[in-house]
């Protein structure tokens, strides 16, 4: 008997396959901080104010039905990472911290010596409470810092002063030798001088991983209702070229747009960001990718705590009433999102990684590849595609030419 060629079929014949699953990621959001910084757009809540106290017990029980709820998606996947972030996750409890983890151990695979981060903001710094964290299984520690200098710190909103800073790193060196400093720099009222002072004493306490993070107006954060003034783009690409020469005077390797490693120090966890790997992400607000042989789909968790915790307490586990939107990523958007974060990486990607990630072969993004190659911005040959310094300093030049702008653009590249 013959089959009948429907549209549907000749469009699923088109979807393009995976024939291999890339690494798989958890992310834990914990989205309580003790004060709303005026320049953060993440889904972070005052535990201070009435509406959002931290149910400690309660949150982490939705966790763990979370995680069970999701499982059907990632059987027989191994986690290569974990990270807690938030908010300010280092405000649960080591006890808290431990049950999560056990939980996590005894529902899925985890690789051996895999990397287990935590985010600490320094306002929560106490000795025996981070030793507990190691001995819970947590083996990276991600510190907040932002700025050495106590003027900066508090144009930033912080809680903490440079005296709880350089405290809390000195704290967690004798738990961890896996720890990253987050600073930022192009700070209200900044000059290049303080820019140097704050990178020159991060490189000098001795972590393996530092992040520098330029810092930008986002939409609903208080800094894009009320501006303050910053350096301008000429001090700001100074205080950049600035970073990455004392980083690399300091042996930290700039692997990725924002991040410095000390040699084989990277971070684990972004990397498989950053090579379009996989991710689960468990808790308010939290996005997952995750990808079968025949689709890939991205997710978002109710963003609101107290919708969270009621979408998922007392539901049926195998309902994911959690989930608020659920969408497959198309063929078009799947070269695009893949460039867009490989392209962050210092020495780009190898060829065959584009296919085995995204399903599509190299051609699919030819042209575009060819325009980005003929302004300079990138080079490549059989085994590799790699951004040049000119396409890390405009790299949003170089990720505008991957965008899909029209309907007609996809069609041409199906």
């Amino acid at each position: 008997m013959s089959t009948i060629i429907t549209p549907a079929l000749i469009l699923g014949s088109q979807s393009p396959k995976l024939t291999a699953l890339p690494p798989l990621s958890l992310y834990i959001h914990i989205p309580w901080c003790l004060k709303k910084c005026p320049y953060c757009d993440f889904n972070s809540h005052e535990i201070r104010t009435a509406d959002h106290q931290l149910p400690e017990d309660e949150y982490v029980a939705a966790l763990i039905r979370d995680l069970e709820s999701a499982l059907p998606n990632i059987w027989g996947r191994q986690l290569s990472t974990i990270f807690f972030g938030g908010g300010t996750p280092s405000l649960l409890s080591a006890a808290s911290v431990d049950k999560i983890l056990t939980a996590v151990r005894m529902l899925l695979p985890l690789e051996h010596f895999a990397e287990v981060t935590l985010e600490a903001n320094p306002g929560t710094f106490e000795a025996q409470k981070f030793a507990d964290y190691h001995a819970a299984g947590i083996n990276r520690l991600s510190i907040g810092i932002q700025s050495f200098n106590d003027e900066k710190l508090k144009a930033l909103g912080r809680v903490h002063d440079a005296d709880e800073a350089r405290r809390a790193v000195d704290i967690a060196l004798k738990s961890f030798d896996n720890i990253n400093l987050d600073l930022m720099y192009a700070l209200p009222g900044q000059n290049l001088e303080q820019a140097q002072a704050d990178i020159e004493l991060a490189c000098s306490l001795g972590v393996n991983h530092l992040s520098a993070y330029h810092l930008t107006l986002e939409p609903n954060t208080l800094f894009h209702r009320y501006p303050p003034t910053l350096p301008d783009d000429e001090l700001s690409a100074a205080m950049q070229e600035m970073i990455e020469q004392i980083t690399a005077q300091h042996h930290y390797q700039n692997y990725e747009t924002s991040a410095f490693a000390q040699p084989k120090q990277e971070s684990q966890h972004n990397l498989n960001y950053w090579l379009f790997g996989d991710y689960l992400g468990i808790g308010a607000g939290a996005h997952s990718k995750i990808s079968f042989s025949d689709k890939i789909v991205r997710q978002m968790r109710y963003k609101q705590p107290k919708e969270y915790l009621a979408k998922i307490s007392g539901a049926d586990v195998h309902t994911n009433p959690q989930i608020q939107t659920q969408h497959e990523v198309n063929r078009a958007d799947r070269g695009f999102e893949f460039m867009m974060n490989a392209l962050r990486l210092t020495d780009g990607f190898a060829t065959e990684m584009f296919q085995e990630r995204t399903g599509l072969p190299i051609t699919a993004i030819q042209r575009r590849l060819d325009e980005a190659e003929q302004h300079e911005l990138l080079v490549r040959d059989h085994q590799r595609i790699t951004p040049t310094l000119m396409g890390r300093r405009f790299l949003n030049d170089l990720l505008q030419i991957f965008l899909p702008q029209t309907n007609q653009d996809k069609e041409k590249e199906k």
